[in-house]
Order: C-alpha cells, then structure tokens, then sequence
C-alpha cells in the first residue's frame, strides 16, 4: 500500500485520485507567492523538526550498549514514521473543528518558546553523552536513559510530542493548499526515515537554520491563533 493510499483514509478525502488532483492543481500554481510561500515554510518546518527528533531520539539512547542502542535508535525512526502518518489521516480533519485551529496556534506557540530556549540558552543539568550514531546529541541537555524499557518509552513519548509538532506546522501552514499540506507530510515522513541524522549535522554545524525555523514556526503559530480566533466559519468568534 503505497502513502497515497494510506493518506486516502483520512476524513474528507475521497480516494487517491483526488489527492493526486490537490497536489497537481497546487503545484501547477507553485509559482504563486502564496503557494511558493506555503511550500518553503513547510520545507524548513520539516527540515528543522526531522532534525530536533534525530538529536532528542540520539540523546535518550546514549547510556545504553552499542547494540540497544541502535535498537533504540530503530524504534525511534519507525515510531516516528508511523506517528506522522497516523496524525496525518485525521490533522485537516480536526483542523475543520471550530476552535481547533486557535488551539494548535498556541500549541506551536509553546513549540516555538522551546526551541527559542534551545537555540539561544546553553543547556543546563546533566547533559548526554551522545550517542555516536547521531551528530549533535551531546548538547541536547537530556539525560540518557538507564535501560532500554526506559529508553524506548521515554522515545515513544517524544516522538508523540514532535509528531504533533511537525503535522500541526505542516498542516497550519499549509492548510489552505491542501496539495502541498500533503506533499509536505510525505517529506516529513521521509525525512524522518532517510535523513532524519544528516540534517541534524547540518543543524548543528549552522546554527542559522535553526533560527530560520524558528521564525517561521513562530509565524506560522500567530497565523493560526489569529485565524483560529477571526475566521467567520472556525474562529472562536463564531461562537459567539
């Protein structure tokens, strides 16, 4: 079953057919600055989440054996893959409730206060040793896990988090390109699973990506909460 086919399940799309039909129709009209706009924020939200969940996955398994720790590190990946497919079936659907869309601003709004604290304060406490088959976990600020039951939980539990994450930007950004809200959320499966630790490096190397993804995370979380509070159909002055 390939991703189209997964992706057809979700609430208010109809078949494979009509998914392919958003995705050509948005990017027949990529060149448009709304379109082209909506594509580059979900590109650096992709970029820069793939690669956040990359370090905290390396971080966790750290204290363990070289060999749990790639079982680790595996769970962390399929997990993370599985997760965003599973938040992508129903995210445009609950994003149609009225209230949610003010509600998921928010929420990136705390996303992006934590990574304002990551990029701009050095982290404090017990920090990782870093696990070597990830670049940049060693900065993180976490502390590893002491077993691999631990690991793998503490793991599953991230990965819920920055799925939620990264679907949410993806979808807040893109939500009125329904074609590129879907392409975006096969990248962010595909980065996750092909090049999650490559752009971690890259992060790590040049900080100013981090910052790029930042602001657009930020934008993109007063975009929704302003929206999410106007919007005549799915603010929350409709409900009054």
């Amino acid at each position: 079953m390939d991703i189209l086919t997964i992706l057809a399940a979700a609430p208010g799309i109809q078949s494979p057919a009509e998914i392919w039909h958003h995705i050509v129709t948005d990017f027949a009209n990529i060149g448009t600055p709304a379109a082209l706009s909506a594509f580059l924020q979900v590109l650096m939200i992709d970029v820069v989440l793939a690669g956040d969940n990359a370090i905290v996955v390396g971080a966790l398994a750290a204290g363990l054996s070289a060999d749990q720790r790639k079982k680790v590190i595996a769970i962390g990946v399929i997990a993370a893959l599985v997760l965003r497919i599973g938040f992508a079936l129903v995210v445009t659907w609950l994003l149609g409730i009225v209230g949610l869309v003010f509600a998921g601003g928010l929420l990136l709004l705390w996303v992006a206060w934590k990574m304002y604290r990551e990029l701009h304060h050095s982290p404090v406490g017990e920090h990782s040793v870093g696990s070597p088959e990830i670049v940049g976990d060693e900065r993180s600020g976490l502390a590893p896990a002491k077993s691999f039951g631990s690991a793998a939980l503490s793991v599953a539990v991230a990965d819920v988090s920055m799925s939620i994450d990264n679907v949410l930007g993806v979808a807040g950004a893109a939500r009125e390109h329904p074609g590129i809200l879907i392409v975006g959320l096969i990248v962010a499966v595909a980065m996750m699973g092909l090049a999650a630790n490559f752009i971690a490096r890259y992060i790590e190397r040049y900080k100013w990506i981090g910052w790029v993804g930042l602001a657009v995370i930020l934008y993109v979380a007063v975009k929704m909460i302003y929206e999410g509070w106007t919007d005549p159909a799915l603010g929350i002055v409709s409900l009054f």
